[in-house]
């Protein structure tokens, strides 16, 4: 027979090791603080793009003169000291996790100092008007403050430098969208390698933890706003399969071109140009951003947010071009090398096609299929369908819409994976390489 502990046996281990406690308030401290480092540099991101929006309203030509010459700027100081801050940084956190690298190396990618450097230069990015998001650079920031508790657990504590690194990606996930549970799939479906099963509760306490910083900071508001949803009935099958296809098409061609793009493989001219001047690269990259706001009317720049919340409301012209544009805007930031996530972009573009799907279909209820566009070409982009699902319903007011979120994301996800490989397993690849050679 199996040999159980007495309860009094159990208790007194639990109450009386000073080191699981003392690990404990250490993991809980730093997740507390990732959360509102997080909250820090969403107020910041925020009131950039705000100055942003008010030159640019003031002086409609201004961003073809300043886009090109801050995006240069940010490039040229990304890759002169802190060259493990450009792009998005979840492909940095998932390189941190993989055995190949060696412990030593972990601070190329995941670091305090890069987190600080992210925090700045992702800003710089909103400033000058780039298409870029917060919320993958909130997953290389958090996972850089919670690994930097591993210096003040004790000595032989159970919790790993992995688990600290999986749950501070999550974490920034959870502060950076207020999602607790869009935090923890992530954590599951991308980051996670080998299970933490001796620690997963007090991780996942991290995760959600940090989420609450926000939540304390911002109220328990969604991201987008609310999503109403009425009257779902099989009027939404064929609207609903088409924007999934659709999102899955654009996805999955969107995460392509970026990682041809980036690994510069193709050996075009541009390739090239980007190899050997990638400063001038980036101002080329910066007239051709603002060239496509100046077109939209200003509607492509930044994260999208704007935009998006005022589809969902029903303001604002809904422009048959903003797909294509806003797509082209974040490919092109996203190739000139500065740090920014494509998360938040990546829902706008899927909830304007959801949008034009509505208006083409001549569909009563918009902001459903708006729902299912931002979920499906999250899913698309990412192929990671339960966390693009989770993160879009935890947007919604509306259980009724949960099964077909659920399978918008599936069909984008699978119709996606036919046209190209997983992008931040691709990327993380990429950044695999910038390991010193022995």
């Amino acid at each position: 027979m199996p040999h159980h502990p007495s309860v009094y046996s159990a208790i007194r281990q639990e109450v009386y090791d000073w080191r699981l406690w003392a690990s404990r308030g250490v993991v809980l401290a730093f997740a507390a603080l990732a959360g509102l480092t997080v909250v820090v540099f969403t107020w910041m991101t925020e009131h950039a793009l705000a100055l942003f929006s008010e030159f640019e309203n003031k002086f409609w030509w201004g961003p073809l003169l300043w886009t090109p010459a801050a995006t240069a700027a940010i490039v040229w100081l990304t890759r002169r000291y802190a060259a493990g801050a450009a792009g998005s940084g979840i492909p940095q956190v998932m390189a941190a996790l993989t055995p190949e690298v060696p412990k030593a190396c972990v601070n190329l990618y995941v670091s305090l100092r890069l987190a600080f450097a992210k925090m700045v230069l992702a800003t710089g990015g909103l400033l000058a008007g780039l298409s870029l998001g917060r919320e993958g650079p909130s997953v290389q920031i958090a996972a850089g403050v919670l690994h930097h508790a591993r210096r003040w657990l004790p000595r032989q504590s159970q919790v790993s430098e992995h688990g600290l690194l999986m749950a501070g990606g999550a974490a920034g996930i959870a502060a950076a969208f207020n999602t607790p549970l869009g935090g923890v799939m992530f954590a599951i479906e991308e980051l996670s390698r080998k299970p933490e099963q001796r620690n997963s509760g007090l991780l996942l306490a991290a995760i959600v933890l940090a989420g609450l910083m926000a939540v304390s900071v911002y109220g328990n508001s969604t991201y987008f706003g609310v999503i109403r949803v009425e009257n779902l009935s099989w009027a939404l099958l064929l609207p609903g399969v088409l924007v999934a296809v659709c999102s899955g098409l654009a996805g999955g061609l969107f995460a392509r071109l970026l990682q041809v793009s980036l690994a510069g493989l193709s050996g075009d001219g541009f390739s090239r140009f980007r190899q050997h001047s990638p400063v001038r690269f980036a101002a080329l990259c910066g007239l051709a951003v603002a060239v496509l706001g100046v077109v939209s009317h200003g509607d492509t720049y930044g994260s999208g947010y704007t935009h998006t919340r005022d589809m969902l409301e029903g303001k604002g012209d809904a422009s048959g071009l903003y797909v294509l544009l806003k797509f082209l805007a974040t490919w092109i930031t996203a190739w000139a090398g500065v740090p920014g996530g494509l998360f938040a972009p990546s829902l706008a573009i899927g909830g304007a096609l959801g949008n034009d799907i509505a208006q083409l279909t001549a569909y009563a209820n918009a902001p459903t299929l708006i729902a299912l566009g931002m979920a499906g070409f999250l899913a698309a982009v990412t192929q990671a369908p339960l966390t693009a699902f989770i993160i879009v319903m935890e947007m919604v007011d509306g259980h009724a819409l949960v099964l077909s979120l659920m399978g918008s994301a599936l069909i984008a996800s699978g119709v996606s994976r036919l046209i190209s490989a997983p992008l931040y397993s691709s990327l993380a690849q990429l950044q695999i390489r910038r390991l010193p050679q022995t």
